[in-house]
């Protein structure tokens, strides 16, 4: 099966690489150069019609946006690595539930607080009372989060590898902007995921490709990709 992960190093396509990693499928990477915003051309919303990374090109066709990616590589590598409950298993739809929220409210608040212009324009006081709002509605969601996993973790699904990543961003980004409300350590249950999950090769091998550094997940530093740009 020829796989194509479409991706930008530090964006949302770590994910997916991660994902494709575990399940040890093979695949091949196409650069897109956000630095030339490739992510808005013709050619490549052929492959993504929203202009966001990442895109996945398989022999069916390509797909677009990061859980509906992951789940579909989780279901059809089941014979390689479970990531997600099958289709008959009664664990599906909690795990359904918990993907989505990662990738609906989560991320999705995240790119707000990252992109605050988008959804209140230009104006500075606006963009300062979003990001407030933002800043909070995401610490209420990593508490709820670090009870969820107060339990030790077994064997990580999509669910799990999605998660490590959103921890990763808020220490980083934006670049210019007052982060200090994010320490991962306030939320011990989440911090030794990360730590559990960086530990796998799976992670040393995509945090290599990408320029992530030892500890991407639990004391992340800023990317050093060997080719393109986070940004």
């Amino acid at each position: 099966m020829s796989i194509v992960l479409h991706y930008a190093p530090d964006n949302a396509s770590l994910v997916v690489r991660l994902v494709l990693e575990e399940l040890r499928v093979p695949y091949t990477t196409a650069l897109v150069d956000r630095s030339a915003t490739a992510q808005h051309s013709t050619a490549y919303k052929r492959l993504n019609p929203v202009g966001r990374i990442p895109a996945l090109d398989t022999p069916h066709g390509s797909i677009f946006e990061t859980a509906a990616i992951c789940l579909w590589l989780a279901d059809q590598h089941r014979d390689a690595v479970v990531l997600s409950p099958s289709l008959i298993d009664p664990a599906r739809e909690r795990f359904l539930s918990w993907l989505f929220y990662l990738s609906n409210t989560v991320h999705a608040e995240m790119r707000t607080l990252f992109y605050p212009a988008n959804a209140v324009g230009a104006d500075p006081t606006a963009q300062e009372a979003l990001a407030t709002h933002t800043k909070a509605s995401l610490t209420a969601h990593f508490d709820m989060l670090n009870t969820q996993y107060a339990r030790p973790l077994e064997t990580p699904t999509v669910c799990d590898i999605y998660l490590v990543v959103l921890l990763r961003w808020p220490a980083l980004y934006p670049i210019r902007a007052d982060r200090s409300w994010f320490n991962l350590l306030r939320w011990p249950a989440l911090h030794a995921l990360a730590q559990q999950i960086e530990a796998r090769d799976s992670v040393v091998t995509a945090a290599l490709a990408e320029g992530l550094g030892p500890t991407p997940f639990s004391d992340p530093h800023p990317a050093t990709p060997p080719e393109g740009s986070a940004l």
